[in-house]
């Protein structure tokens, strides 16, 4: 069996964690596996990428069998090898990445997660800094991300009690962006990666670049990084596309290109 399931649908990357009676654990296979078919989704006909888990977890992140495995890859290679090219790698796609959390995401699965574009979840969802019950500390950039997500001392309080946080809760403190029931959760997700497809997604690869530069810019740098990258924008077929469209009162038809 696969541990990950990857197929286009109407211009959507649908990748699948499929270690469902290990709650969707990474191994490394599972780890190169999801690293290749990221890559993969540099296909220019790919307008959009939707990550979720099979069976009732997203993903409960390191397998700890591999862990303390005398053969396994070891924790420098499990960082330097799996999870940060991982990462990296969604961060670094032109296009919008949709994590659809349909279950637990804990350790480097809740990370993941956190590191896409844009993140929904299923109502019994659960978001969990694994990491201190163990003795270490969080990683797959989570150190990164959640402080800017949540604020700093959320963010330092759920990563050292090692907290559950609710679906709901995860949403009104700004971790994820929103919470479907349970039922239908798959359909209303994809939904939202399909209606990013159909979208001017040059467009939306230059907001996703603005958006990671203000990260480390300052004001001014910031308004010169949007000045090149609209000018950017400005120059592409979809922005053609949807001034005429406006104009003459149409829906535009938007290519990505």
């Amino acid at each position: 069996m696969l541990s990950i399931l990857f197929e286009i649908k109407d211009g959507v990357a649908v990748i699948t964690l499929n270690r469902p009676e290990k709650l969707n654990s990474f191994n490394r296979e599972m780890a190169l596996l999801l690293q290749k078919h990221l890559d993969d989704c540099k296909d220019p006909a790919i307008r959009c990428v939707y990550i979720t888990g099979a069976g009732k977890a997203f993903s409960a992140g390191q397998d700890l069998a591999e862990v303390v495995d005398p053969q396994g890859p070891g924790m420098n290679k499990i960082l330097s090898e799996h999870y940060n090219p991982i990462v990296s790698r969604i961060k670094a796609l032109e296009k919008p990445v949709v994590a659809a959390v349909n279950g637990v995401a804990a350790g480097a699965g809740a990370n993941i997660a956190l590191a896409c574009d844009i993140v929904v979840a299923a109502q019994s969802a659960s978001f969990l800094q694994a990491f201190s019950k163990i003795g270490l500390i969080p990683d797959s950039g989570g150190t990164y991300t959640l402080p800017r997500l949540i604020g700093f001392q959320k963010a330092t309080a759920l990563m050292m009690l090692g907290e559950k946080v609710s679906a709901a809760d995860a949403e009104s403190m700004g971790m994820i962006y929103k919470v479907f029931d349970d039922v239908p959760f798959a359909e209303n997700a994809f939904n939202i990666a399909l209606f990013l497809a159909n979208m001017p997604t040059k467009g939306l690869a230059l907001t996703k670049q603005a958006l990671q530069a203000s990260e480390q810019n300052s004001w001014e740098q910031q308004l010169a990084a949007e000045d090149r990258l609209q000018q950017q924008a400005a120059a592409t077929e979809d922005y053609a596309e949807g001034v005429n469209a406006f104009l003459a009162k149409r829906q535009p038809q938007f290519k990505g290109k």
